[in-house]
């Protein structure tokens, strides 16, 4: 109820003129349309997977009983991406989605598509999370101020030993516990790739082969993804900030020659 609350008040401030009709169009941009079926298999077409609800005249949006009718993922996705503050929630698939929505296109196609398949398809969708977080991993190892560069052909763990040791966070001159958490962290995506190859569909499968098929782990691995995945993005832009025009002009002002 607050959250909604405070969605509302920040979208009635963020525009100037024009308020309903903005605000509208605001809205219509998170419907997602969805192919819908009768019982009976009937096809029935495609309808938003929310109405934007009216005023009594019929006329302009009603938008607090619209954000009351969200669901609580896109009510999230939407006050991440208006600035508003969600303590009491741990928002981790949406706040990933919408940073790999800005610095990583690849990966957020990839990632959405796990996300949607969870539930239909846990297999593949182990199999697309894997994928998302390599090329997150791949994509900051192209930032030309990193030594170690990729040949193209590493697997999520040897990438992200790559990427740890670029970090520091495996080395002997940490506390022995920063190490254990970087191994571990290590462990992790190694496990994740290992269940890639080996419990999915991404590499052949014979009869009695092992197979993820329960939602339950798959929303386990998904969201193990998506932690350690924002926390690569953090300490990589905390590490390496990104560098204005200002900054490298003074840099260049700098150099003796």
């Amino acid at each position: 109820m607050k959250l909604v609350e405070d969605v509302e008040k920040a979208l009635w401030d963020m525009f100037t003129t024009s308020k309903y009709s903005n605000i509208e169009r605001y809205i219509e941009k998170w419907q997602v349309y969805e192919e819908r079926f009768s019982e009976t298999g009937y096809r029935l077409g495609w309808s938003p997977q929310f109405a934007i609800k009216r005023q009594q005249n019929g006329g302009n949006i009603d938008l607090k009983s619209t954000l009351h009718s969200l669901d609580g993922e896109t009510l999230l996705k939407i006050a991440i991406d208006l600035g508003v503050d969600t303590p009491d929630f741990i928002p981790s698939i949406p706040t990933f989605k919408n940073i790999l929505k800005s610095d990583y296109k690849t990966a957020y196609d990839t990632f959405s598509k796990a996300n949607k398949l969870i539930e239909t398809d846990p297999s593949t969708a182990v199999g697309l999370a894997n994928s998302a977080l390599e090329s997150i991993i791949k994509e900051i190892l192209k930032d030309e101020r990193i030594v170690a560069k990729t040949s193209g052909g590493e697997t999520l763990y040897k990438l992200t030993s790559i990427i740890l040791k670029e970090f520091n966070l495996i080395d002997d001159k940490h506390p022995k516990e920063i190490k254990t958490i970087g191994n571990s962290l290590m462990a992790i995506n190694q496990s994740i790739e290992k269940i890639r190859s080996e419990k999915t569909h991404f590499h052949g499968k014979t009869e009695g082969d092992y197979l993820i098929n329960d939602t339950i782990y798959a929303y386990f691995i998904v969201n193990t993804v998506s932690t350690v995945g924002l926390f690569i993005d953090a300490f990589y832009k905390t590490k390496y900030p990104k560098q204005n025009f200002r900054q490298k002009e003074s840099t260049l002002d700098e150099l003796p020659f």
